[in-house]
């Protein structure tokens, strides 16, 4: 995927004002619209200058989109890196995927999922409930077995007087629910957008992820752990310390397991209404043969044992 630099197809420099933007964007919609101009590829310019004041014109967007970093090139290939939009706090309804009307991957990429359904409630005719707000948030693992309090920092874009797009800190305290899933959403009443008219303000919802975990994985409510195990240990059997999310417990090897084998630990996956599990992968580690002791003991199993782990292959 090819990374599109905005500013550069809307012919701005990344300080612009709102309004710089918006008079770059309309001269190029009359130069290129496909019922005008003559230019051959003329559609393909207006679609692509559609795209970026799709994302410029939105300080919430391009709030995201700057903090991505000045330094790549159009047309160079492009990831998003992990959890780049962690801690921006958008409003409106934002996109869902294929409802964004043809935008690039590139633009589906990074705003696909942006935002959430709102609600803007009018309570009279000079009142407005002010509008929802969403935000992505990283939590530990751990917190969703106990439970936590903690003080997030979210990134609120506004734009001053010149129209120039910055960002807030949005600074509060919130409570982790014990047992709460992968992609379930915290409800913080009253801390969305301000509502007009001494109307209510609106809510912020907060999208819970974890954190990448150097042992565990998720999927929905069960957790999963892969273990290193002696050939001995899987051949013979025996019995093992694994580590969970609540603490260590001791685990049974049946004798004759197999590489890739899932043991259950019933329940002591994420303690959601319906509790998930904890499975446990078996991976053989090999000892090294990093002694002559070792490489020996190697030479010997190779001479004494008549195993050829192609035999299935035919050869």
């Amino acid at each position: 995927m090819e990374y599109k630099d905005y500013y550069k197809i809307v012919g701005v420099k990344r300080d612009a004002t709102q309004d710089e933007i918006k008079r770059a964007y309309r001269k190029l919609a009359r130069k290129y619209h496909p019922d005008i101009s003559k230019e051959a590829n003329a559609e393909e310019r207006f679609k692509e200058a559609g795209e970026a004041y799709e994302v410029l014109k939105d300080p919430e967007k391009r709030a995201a989109y700057d903090q991505l970093g000045a330094n790549w090139k159009t047309g160079q290939e492009f990831r998003p890196p992990p959890n780049w939009d962690t801690g921006f706090e958008f409003s409106g309804g934002g996109f869902t995927a294929g409802e964004s009307g043809g935008f690039s991957d590139f633009f589906e990429s990074l705003f696909g999922q942006t935002g959430g359904r709102f609600t803007q409630r009018r309570t009279s005719t000079m009142q407005m409930r002010g509008e929802d707000h969403t935000a992505k948030v990283l939590i530990n693992l751990e917190d969703a077995y106990h439970g936590a309090t903690q003080t997030l920092s979210l990134r609120v874009p506004q734009m001053d007087e010149a129209g120039h797009v910055s960002t807030r800190e949005h600074r509060l305290n919130v409570k982790i629910p014990k047992g709460i899933k992968q992609g379930q959403r915290i409800r913080l009443a009253g801390q969305g957008g301000p509502g007009s008219g001494n109307a209510p303000a609106g809510d912020l919802y907060l999208k819970v992820e974890f954190k990448t975990h150097p042992y565990y994985r998720v999927e929905g409510e069960n957790v999963y752990l892969d273990l290193p195990v002696a050939p001995w240990e899987i051949v013979l059997g025996a019995t093992l310390q694994v580590p969970t999310p609540e603490g260590a417990v001791n685990l049974k090897i049946p004798p004759a397991s197999k590489q890739g084998q899932k043991l259950r630990l019933k329940g002591r996956g994420i303690p959601a209404k319906e509790k998930g599990d904890l499975f446990v992968i078996l991976n053989i580690a090999l000892p090294p043969a990093d002694s002559e002791k070792a490489t020996s003991f190697y030479k010997n199993m190779a001479k004494e044992l008549a195993f050829n782990p192609r035999a299935h292959l035919g050869v």
